[in-house]
């Protein structure tokens, strides 16, 4: 079959693998569509410390079932999506129902081999079946949403509440979508027109463009004073996650989402003298029954942050471009042929 695969940072292609067998408890799958994700890109660049190589990627993966476990409630045809984040179920993390923290996580297409390919087999209670009205190129974005929903979560964002968004990428749009769709008022945060005014067009009313505003004074009168009670940071940038304690009303609630490729100083008194929650956000637990109801009742849009689709044979040449001018583009999906 084909794949697409990393056999080390600058060096991809869509290669032949091996046709892969289920073991216990595993079912077959056509993958029928692959998101190409951020930490894909930083895979390809040997940015992503948590990659080993080599490596096919995908962990954004919708396909059909060709073969399942007795039992597991699939049969031949099902339309399913796969949960990339692989836990051990025993550790402390895991006995809380935050299995993604597990202190042995292994994530598809980063620790393991992902599903970018032909086929690919996949713990049977790791797939959730999805609608017919999610079409094959929509599918894999319910695992970003997934991201999204998860910081959503860990801030506990209330109906009425705002939240200050900084990166207005796909993570970014998807949460102020959600937020919406809870009923809380997004500020989308971001230096690139552009973004910003898709955040505009997706019914964000509040926008805050770092070449030009002051994010406290903008972030101010929009709140009237109070500040953001939630903020969420998308971007990995280290000037982000520093300016959410800017951003940040008193009493109020951080989640970090983004990975920076550094370290940030974090200013302590601040936290302190606010008491602000801050809290990690990573990856999701148990997000995807929600993130597919919402994009099959039309409460998401999810095509807004979808730039284009590809063929498999294309992939490796997307990616490249992706890693070169990462500005035009939102998501891309890699659609396999009938």
């Amino acid at each position: 079959m084909k794949a697409v695969k990393i056999s080390q940072p600058w060096n991809i292609a869509v290669t032949e693998a091996a046709m892969p067998s289920p073991g216990p408890g595993e079912a077959l799958i056509k993958i029928r569509s692959a998101g190409i994700c951020g930490s894909d890109i930083g895979a390809y660049r040997g940015t992503n410390g948590l990659v080993t190589y080599p490596r096919i990627i995908g962990h954004e993966l919708a396909g059909e079932i060709i073969s399942a476990p007795a039992g597991s409630g699939f049969t031949p045809g099902d339309r399913v999506l796969a949960d990339p984040y692989l836990y051990c179920g025993e550790c402390y993390p895991c006995s809380l129902g935050r299995t993604n923290c597990c202190t042995s996580l292994r994530v598809l297409g980063v620790h393991v081999d992902g599903g970018m390919a032909e086929y690919f087999t996949h713990p049977a209670d790791m797939l959730l079946k999805i609608p017919d009205n999610i079409p094959w190129e929509l599918a894999p974005l319910a695992e970003p949403l997934t991201i999204a929903l998860h910081g959503i979560h860990r801030l506990q964002l209330a109906a009425g509440e705002h939240i200050a968004i900084f990166g207005a990428g796909p993570i970014g749009l998807l949460t102020a979508m959600a937020a919406l769709n809870y009923g809380a008022e997004p500020i989308m945060i971001d230096i690139v027109e552009q973004r910003l005014e898709t955040a505009v067009n997706l019914g964000v009313k509040k926008t805050v463009d770092l070449r030009v505003d002051d994010i406290i004074t903008k972030i101010s009168t929009y709140t009237g004073g109070r500040m953001s009670e939630c903020v969420m940071e998308a971007s990995g940038a280290n000037a982000a996650i520093l300016a959410t304690l800017d951003a940040v009303s008193h009493a109020g609630r951080i989640a970090l989402t983004g990975w920076p490729n550094e370290k940030t100083p974090i200013p302590t008194d601040v936290i302190t003298k606010k008491e602000v929650d801050v809290r990690g956000a990573r990856t999701s637990a148990g997000e995807f029954e929600e993130a597919v109801g919402l994009i099959a009742a039309g409460g998401i849009d999810v095509r807004a942050v979808l730039t284009m689709t590809a063929k498999l044979d294309d992939a490796a040449g997307v990616i490249r471009d992706i890693e070169r001018k990462p500005g035009d583009y939102l998501k891309v999906n890699i659609l396999m042929e009938e």
